[in-house]
C-alpha cells in the first residue's frame, strides 16, 4: 500500500496511469466528501464542494464543455457511477454547478445522464415518502410543516408533536403521512440491486471519505480487490494506521481532506 499524505508526491502517477486505464470505475463516497461543504445538520445549510465538483465533472462525459475533463482523466472507461452513502444531495446539486449555462437544452441532457449515474445507496433526505400510497418526490421547504418550525435546532429537548401538524401526502385525497427518503438503520437498501452488477465489474474503486465499516458498502472494495482482481484507492482523512483494512487490501491510500486530495491528484493528470 503507498500512502500519501497532504502534498502529493511522484509515486501517485501509479495511480493515475491505473485510473487512465480503467474500464469500469466506480466512486464509493460517505460522509467525509461533506465534511468541508459545513452542514451542521442533514437538512442544514451546505453547498457542494471541490471533491463534489471533481467528481461531477468525471460524471458528466456528454458535456461538450466537460468531455475533455473525463476523457484526459480516464479515457478508457466505459462507464463511471458514484455510489454515495450521503443523503444530503449535495453530489446532484454539483452537477448543476459544473455547467456555465445549465439552463441550456444540451446541459440539462448532459445532467440527466449524469444523475443516472449517481447511485444514493441510503436515499435522500430532501425526498419525501408517503407512508400510505408509496408517492414520492422531492421537497426542500424548510420546514415541511409548521409542526416541524423549530426542529431543526437538535440542542434543545424533543417536544411532542400532534399528528394533525405533521407533513401530510397531498396527493389526491391521500392524506398519509410522510415520512424522509432515507433508508433508516434496519431496513433493506433498495439500490443494492443495481449496486451489485456494477460492483461486480468493477476494476478500479475510488473510497472517498469512508472507513466503509458497515455492510455492505464494507465489502465493495474487498470484491474488488479480491473477486474483481481490480485496485482499491482510498482519499480519507483518518491515518491509515487507524483502519481496519489489510495493507494488501488497499493500493493507494491518500491521507488527509477529500475536498483538497481528490482535486489536487485527479484534475492534476
Amino acid at each position: 500500500m503507498l500512502v500519501f499524505g497532504n502534498s502529493m508526491e511522484a509515486g501517485a502517477d501509479s495511480f493515475r496511469q491505473a485510473l487512465r486505464q480503467a474500464r469500469h470505475p466506480i466512486a464509493l463516497a460517505g460522509a467525509g466528501l461533506s465534511a468541508a461543504s459545513g452542514i451542521p445538520t442533514f437538512r442544514g445549510a451546505g453547498a457542494p464542494n471541490a471533491a463534489h465538483l471533481t467528481i461531477a465533472k468525471l460524471l458528466m462525459d456528454s458535456n461538450s464543455q466537460l468531455e475533455s475533463v473525463r476523457s484526459r482523466i480516464m479515457p478508457n472507461a466505459q462507464s463511471f457511477h458514484l455510489i454515495t452513502q450521503n443523503v444530503d444531495g449535495l453530489s446532484g446539486r454539483a452537477l448543476q454547478e459544473v455547467v456555465s449555462d445549465s439552463s441550456s437544452t444540451e446541459a440539462k441532457a448532459s445532467i440527466r445522464a449524469a444523475t443516472d449515474s449517481i447511485i444514493e445507496m441510503h436515499g435522500n433526505l430532501f425526498k419525501t415518502i408517503c407512508t400510505n400510497c408509496g408517492d414520492a418526490h422531492f421537497d426542500r421547504r424548510q420546514p415541511l410543516s409548521e409542526g416541524l418550525a423549530g426542529t431543526e435546532d437538535l440542542s434543545g429537548q424533543y417536544k411532542a408533536i400532534p399528528a394533525e401538524r405533521l407533513p401530510r401526502c397531498t396527493k389526491s385525497a391521500c392524506g398519509g403521512l410522510l415520512r424522509p427518503g432515507v433508508v433508516w438503520f434496519g431496513e433493506s437498501i433498495p439500490e443494492l440491486d443495481r449496486i451489485q452488477p456494477l460492483i461486480s465489474r468493477c476494476d478500479l474503486i475510488l473510497v472517498l471519505g469512508t472507513s466503509s465499516a458497515v455492510y455492505p458498502a464494507a465489502g465493495f472494495a474487498d470484491m474488488v480487490k479480491h473477486t474483481n482482481n481490480g485496485k482499491v484507492a482510498v482519499f480519507n482523512i483518518d491515518d491509515p494506521s487507524t483502519t481496519s483494512s489489510a495493507d494488501d487490501d488497499l493500493d493507494w491510500y491518500f491521507a488527509g481532506p477529500v475536498e483538497k486530495l481528490l482535486p489536487e491528484v485527479l484534475l492534476s493528470l
